[in-house]
């Protein structure tokens, strides 16, 4: 009971823009939401993550399902439902919303628990979002059947829209994540000889980024001319060119670059190849400014993207932030299947855009540059934006 008696403390004033999310819930038609992804109740909780289950969900025969309950225009009837150990968060002021039941132990009491505060909170329920990706079926059947004459839809694009400008402490947070992804791998460059192995490889990545104070999350790494990117027993070779494509995490914001090695000197083709990924990589940026329109990314690299080589050459560019590919969504046709509604919308001071160049060559092997942009008033920004040439390996 203590934790449902915390609602009766002072109302805090929400750490996001409360005007923003009511008028795309308007537009949506939803009176509230319904949300249990870890990175969207993070946004909305002001960076707070429950270090308890950062790593893993699992627990028991269940899972840590994290529910923030969200009315239109009503943020001082904001709930939290959570597990009883985010009491001890509780207690050093971590979590601002009005209500909070931290009682959940499974997603299924999780949900029962949410049902129960958004009937205490007595707002009219016609039409609620969720998120249907991110909620297990045993939540989703305790919602339905608790709240039988509401419409309940996907609201992953609302959140996205309220998240694609970043604040200023968010672009800092991925500063600093791109920046100390490309600081490790200069020196896992500099570490490499030949005679290791790919996992090898990876792990003294692995180790540079956390001692850059970021969580490891993958790399994906190809040496030589093979084009297989995973972790491997493969041995490294003199003159071997090594990709590294790696994403670290930093209060959950994430830096994934790429960028190129080799175990000795570039011959001439190798530097033309690069150049013409990173000729590329900067056509894309040159229209990339406050007001322009996405697709203008696009029209920009055709003249070179469109050219026939040998082997396959493809370019693309997404939302960055808290997961990758997030809004401003610019590419139906990608790696990544989603709708690209932004193509065709203005870009806007403070959005974040990877955009990448990969060469798939049958002879020289695998290169590739990722680079973070930030959209400027006038420009773009670039995080991390160094080592974007050959790498010599095994020089300190």
């Amino acid at each position: 009971m203590e934790e449902l008696m915390s609602g009766l403390k002072k109302v805090a004033t929400p750490p996001f823009n409360a005007q923003l999310l009511d008028r795309l819930m308007e537009e949506r038609g939803l009176d509230l939401l319904v949300v249990t992804s870890k990175h969207n109740v993070q946004y909305l909780l002001g960076g707070y993550r429950f270090f308890m289950f950062d790593y893993m969900d699992a627990v028991g025969l269940s899972r840590y399902l994290p529910v923030l309950i969200y009315p239109k225009s009503r943020p001082d009837l904001t709930a939290y439902i959570g597990n009883p150990n985010e009491g001890f968060e509780r207690d050093l002021g971590k979590l601002w919303p009005t209500v909070l039941d931290l009682r959940a132990r499974g997603s299924v009491d999780a949900m029962e628990h949410a049902l129960e505060q958004i009937a205490a909170s007595g707002v009219p329920v016609s039409a609620v979002g969720a998120e249907l990706g991110f909620l297990p079926a045993d939540a989703f059947e305790i919602l339905r059947a608790g709240l039988p004459d509401t419409t309940i839809s996907d609201c992953v694009e609302v959140l996205e829209a309220m998240r694609a400008v970043k604040t200023d402490h968010e672009l800092g947070d991925l500063r600093f994540a791109s920046e100390g992804v490309v600081g490790a791998m200069l020196v896992t460059f500099s570490r490499m000889q030949p005679g290791q192995t790919k996992h090898e490889i990876v792990e003294i990545l692995r180790q540079e980024e956390v001692q850059r104070g970021l969580l490891f999350e993958y790399c994906l790494i190809t040496a030589g001319a093979s084009l297989n990117r995973a972790p491997s027993d493969q041995r490294l070779k003199e003159g071997d060119i090594v990709s590294l494509d790696s994403g670290g995490n930093y209060h959950g914001y994430i830096g994934d670059l790429c960028r190129m090695g080799i175990l000795g000197d570039p011959s001439a083709e190798l530097e033309d190849a690069l150049a013409v990924v990173d000729e590329i990589q900067h056509a894309a940026r040159v229209p990339i400014k406050n007001g322009a329109v996405g697709g203008d990314i696009f029209a920009a690299t055709h003249r070179l993207t469109s050219v026939s080589r040998e082997g396959r050459l493809s370019f693309v560019a997404h939302g960055m932030g808290l997961i990758a590919h997030e809004a401003p969504r610019l590419l139906a046709d990608g790696p990544i299947p989603y709708l690209a509604p932004h193509r065709d919308q203005a870009l806007e001071k403070g959005m974040v855009l990877s955009i990448e160049t990969t060469w798939q060559h049958p002879r020289l092997g695998f290169i590739k540059l990722e680079d973070t942009v930030i959209v400027t008033e006038r420009s773009c920004e670039g995080c991390g934006d160094w080592a974007r040439g050959w790498n010599r390996c095994g020089s300190r």
